[in-house]
């Protein structure tokens, strides 16, 4: 069911994409009408909540069984007695699942309240009559972000979010009185229903899209062992991986901007992770040139320092959901690859003989991912695509000149590979659990991941 409309791209950047997905190998494969409508799907998928809101467990802490009966007993708390499942992942033992249900339609209210939408629904912009604290409104979205602050008409594309709640009035809102924080809208009739997560079992449970979640479980890491986390923020797959090492090892955690690194070290804490060592870092310098003093504990690294790497690159980002608008231009969209390239360089060098370097993105272009793949085996004939376990999503993407063979051990999740669909009471309960968890692996954003092993041989 299309309920937004098509994500919405610069015209550069969308005549790129045109080009990336019908390139030759992908036409000759499926042939131009299928190869056209995977793309328009995808372009539609992105401007959609995924189905399923993902949950990790944190079990250091505590068992997934436990989290599990606590969290269902807060969603039917929140949703007033409605019913939703909570599901366990049979691939993925730490995950929980919760589905989204909607779209539904609420009746537009008198009053308008319009928010422009990038990843999460945020910046306030525009609201029309004389709005009190306690009113009922309907939230737009301004797509186009054309809509001036303060406007109290507006004729440009706009779409519908749902009702709810004005904690503040029109003049609070547009007070110049410095910049406002908290809650200014409270949505009581979203088109899309998720639970909230606010201050809920915040030590046993990390919010966590699907593959990022998939991305920790193939780079295995065991107890003991030394993982580097290159590009490490905000600490999600870091605080996974010490998990998953029972807390047991060193987790070396880079990132190149202080208040990450700060978010890091809080995340850690609160889920009572020790192995985690967080440090402000460029990793395209991590690799020492010199001999390091036997004390020294961060970065830069000797060759050869570490078990396993993950590196989760700096990319264009354009798998995530829901994104009703891209605004980055082709040059900064094209800017990805040789940095990504410098600090796979960096992550070879560091890597053990025989280690794990895994590498994934959160973007569906070939150049972030399949060339770059292309270019790794190319370039470092130490190193071997490896299966990856779980693989739960699809194969690699045509066009980068890669055999079919290693494209199968390429896992590519595009969720233009289920039909786009809406949730409801009576779907949910009518549903196998099979079918849902089918659903939840497909139905998820855009993400790429590759597993490399390097050979003992220098």
């Amino acid at each position: 069911m299309s309920f937004f409309p098509k994500i919405i791209f610069q015209c550069e950047v969308e005549e790129y994409l045109t080009k990336v997905f019908r390139n030759n190998e992908l036409i000759t494969a499926l042939g131009t009408q299928e190869a056209e409508k995977k793309y328009q799907s995808l372009l539609s998928h992105l401007s959609h909540p995924p189905a399923f809101t993902t949950v990790r467990v944190n079990t250091h802490l505590a068992s997934v069984k436990h989290v599990k009966k606590l969290l269902f007993e807060e969603i039917q708390k929140q949703f007033k007695g409605l019913c939703v499942p909570v599901l366990e992942h049979p691939k993925l033992e730490d995950i929980l699942l919760i589905p989204v249900i909607g779209p539904r339609l609420p009746k537009i209210q008198s009053y308008l309240f319009t928010t422009v939408l990038l990843n999460v629904l945020m910046i306030s912009i525009f609201l029309c009559a004389v709005v009190k604290a306690g009113d009922l409104v309907s939230v737009y979205s301004d797509i186009e972000g054309k809509c001036k602050r303060g406007a109290k008409e507006f004729d440009g594309v706009k779409v519908f979010l749902g009702n709810g709640i004005s904690e503040l009035s029109r003049s609070e809102i547009f007070s110049s009185s410095g910049q406002l924080k908290g809650l200014g809208i409270r949505m009581i009739e979203p088109v899309y229903l998720s639970p909230s997560f606010d201050n809920v079992l915040p030590s046993n449970l990390f919010l966590q899209n699907l593959p990022s979640v998939v991305v920790s479980h193939i780079l295995n890491p065991q107890p003991g062992e030394k993982i580097l986390d290159m590009c490490a923020a905000p600490g999600g797959k870091t605080t996974h991986l010490a998990a998953l090492m029972h807390d047991q090892g060193e987790v070396i955690a880079m990132d190149k901007i202080a208040n990450k690194i700060k978010k890091i070290k809080q995340n850690a804490e609160l889920l009572q992770l020790n192995c985690i060592k967080a440090f402000c870092y460029d990793g395209t310098k991590a690799l020492s040139v010199e001999k390091r003093e036997d004390k020294q504990e961060g970065p830069p690294f000797l060759p050869e320092s570490f078990d396993r790497i993950l590196l989760d690159a700096p990319c264009s980002g354009m798998g995530q959901r829901p994104n009703m608008v891209y605004s980055s231009t082709l040059k900064e969209v094209t800017s990805y690859q040789p940095l990504q390239r410098k600090l796979f360089t960096v992550a070879v060098k560091l890597l053990k003989p025989g280690g794990v370097l895994v590498y994934s993105t959160c973007t569906i272009t070939l150049s972030e991912n399949e060339e770059q793949v292309a270019w790794a085996l190319k370039t470092f004939p130490c190193l071997q695509l490896h299966p990856q376990e779980p693989h739960i999503g699809g194969e690699g993407m045509k066009g980068a000149g890669l055999t079919l063979d290693q494209l199968k051990l390429l896992q590519r999740f595009d969720p233009s590979a289920v039909t786009l669909q809406g949730m409801d009471i009576n779907s949910l309960q009518d549903s196998r659990e099979d079918d849902l968890i089918s659903l939840a692996n497909k139905d998820c954003i855009g993400f790429f991941i590759a597993k490399f092993i390097k050979s003992n041989s220098k």
